[in-house]
């Protein structure tokens, strides 16, 4: 007969009665003195009962414990295995790899004098860094908590090519992408002006299937297919906004927006025009600043060659002409139109 110690099956008696195989000799009377000895009320308990209670209870907490462990197993995401430096290479083997969020990237270090870091090639972003790594066998794991592109790169050898990717796919939806290619951003254009307005797009998790342009919040093309862009005519001088919103078959949209001038030109003037050395001449010019302009030369008055173009960043506008020989020639300046 042996003791149980106090507490190790919960909320049972603090001392149990255990029968060993073959070692059971005690009667029912003795039992309850047994009992007694370790502070529980008398009373008859049946050997067989208390055993067969014993045996349950270790049962039960057996299998919750196995439950416990079951269920700790299976909360972990999935893990992926990358190969750092294999064969010998400056390269990481898959480079790029898909999983899901909560799952693992576990970089298994084949060569050494390599790292995964985080970030794109040169510029650590401080996701994650194993710091470069001088021997072998080395593991090296990051779990991926949210949705996401997640570029890496080896410190040592990312100027050879030695980058990776991890793609982390969510359960949210991604939204498309338009930027507004043309006109840029700040472009300044000559009045009245005719402008093109050309969008590029990237689709999210569906696929766009509209397209709106507006000017200063005018509607002024809906558009379901590619190539995306609308025209707008005939501008007067003044500051516009040009957005295109783009939306998929999913309801999800995105927008981009550029700001442009137009204004109303001013006639062109020549001023201050020099021959500092022999082969020199120079002159300036009126110019709105931001329109583009041509200067072109001819020694007859027929027949003219442009010799400089430039988007005017001041005014006047200073021009110089290298190879201003001691023959006759003359100058005029141009306007370029609008592109």
């Amino acid at each position: 007969m042996e003791r149980v110690p106090s507490g190790m099956l919960g909320s049972f008696p603090t001392a149990i009665a255990v029968c060993k195989k073959n070692q059971c000799r005690l009667s029912e009377t003795q039992f309850k003195i047994f009992l007694d000895n370790f502070g529980n009320k008398p009373g008859p308990f049946p050997l067989l009962v208390l055993v067969k209670t014993y045996l349950e209870t270790a049962l039960l907490v057996l299998a919750s414990a196995l439950l416990c462990v079951s269920t700790v197993q299976n909360s972990p995401g999935a893990e992926t295995t990358v190969q750092v430096g294999p064969g010998f290479t400056d390269t990481f083997s898959p480079a790029t790899v898909s999983i899901a969020v909560n799952d693992s990237v576990i970089w298994d270090w084949q060569g050494t004098f390599h790292s995964s870091t985080s970030g794109q090639p040169g510029t650590p972003d401080g996701l994650w860094d194993s710091t470069v790594i001088t021997s072998t066998p080395h593991f090296f794991t990051n779990k991926f908590t949210t949705a996401g592109v997640f570029p890496y790169f080896c410190q040592y050898h990312y100027f050879y090519g030695m980058v990776g990717e991890v793609d982390v796919a969510g359960t949210a939806a991604l939204p498309p992408t338009v930027v507004i290619t043309a006109p840029a951003d700040g472009s300044v254009f000559s009045a009245p002006a005719n402008i093109s307005i050309q969008a590029g797009i990237t689709n999210g998790s569906g696929t766009v299937t509209n397209v709106q342009f507006l000017v200063n919040n005018n509607l002024v093309a809906n558009k379901n297919s590619g190539p995306f862009s609308a025209n707008t005519n005939n501008l007067v001088a003044g500051t516009y906004t040009l957005t295109a919103i783009a939306q998929d078959d999913g309801g999800l949209s995105a927008t981009n927006s550029v700001s442009i001038s137009v204004v109303t030109p001013a006639a062109v003037s020549f001023m201050n025009s020099s021959r500092p050395s022999g082969s020199h001449f120079q002159f300036a010019y009126s110019a709105d600043i931001g329109l583009n302009y041509v200067v072109q030369r001819s020694t007859d008055f027929m027949n003219w060659i442009p010799i400089f173009t430039n988007k005017a960043a001041s005014n006047p506008v200073l021009f110089d002409d290298p190879n201003a020989t001691n023959g006759s020639g003359y100058y005029r300046v141009g306007r370029m139109p609008n592109p």
